[in-house]
């Protein structure tokens, strides 16, 4: 990936929402199974933003449409992190909804894995998401969202 380059217009970013979905202690990383170059790595789930939309609808639909759950956003995780020019990572702390369903078939992903505290730096995680589970890891231990 080609990091964006600091000078990137703010009016031409696109904002790409990653989900730190917190259940129980846990914390849901997603295995990505395309495109080639990101195949076999754990990211947060999530997706791009849409013209229009804030980022913490974009995160519930994303997660609808990518797992088939029903969830809500928190609040949203300090920092930004570049990903391919023009998309920059945003990453927003969510909790399932009461009734919430089991995870439909994935598109993009080919393994789910809810992660505790002790276990959560056993998967290779995407170099632009190390830094928000960095700082979300905490909230596992304190039960903050």
């Amino acid at each position: 990936m080609t990091p964006m380059t600091p000078g990137t217009p703010l009016k031409d970013r696109i904002v790409v929402v990653g989900a730190a979905l917190l259940d129980g202690g846990r914390l849901l990383a997603a295995r990505r199974s395309a495109p080639a170059d990101l195949a076999g790595r754990w990211e947060l789930p999530g997706g791009k933003v849409e013209p229009g939309e804030r980022p913490e609808d974009a995160l519930v639909r994303e997660l609808r449409e990518e797992l088939g759950i029903e969830a809500e956003a928190v609040e949203r995780v300090p920092g930004q992190w570049p990903l391919r020019a023009p998309y920059v990572l945003q990453v927003w702390t969510a909790r399932l909804r009461p009734g919430s369903p089991a995870p439909s078939p994935l598109q993009d992903h080919d393994e789910l894995r809810w992660l505790t505290p002790d276990r959560i730096w056993e998967v290779d995680w995407l170099d632009q998401d190390v830094p928000a589970v960095r700082e979300v890891a905490p909230r596992l231990t304190t039960g903050l969202h």
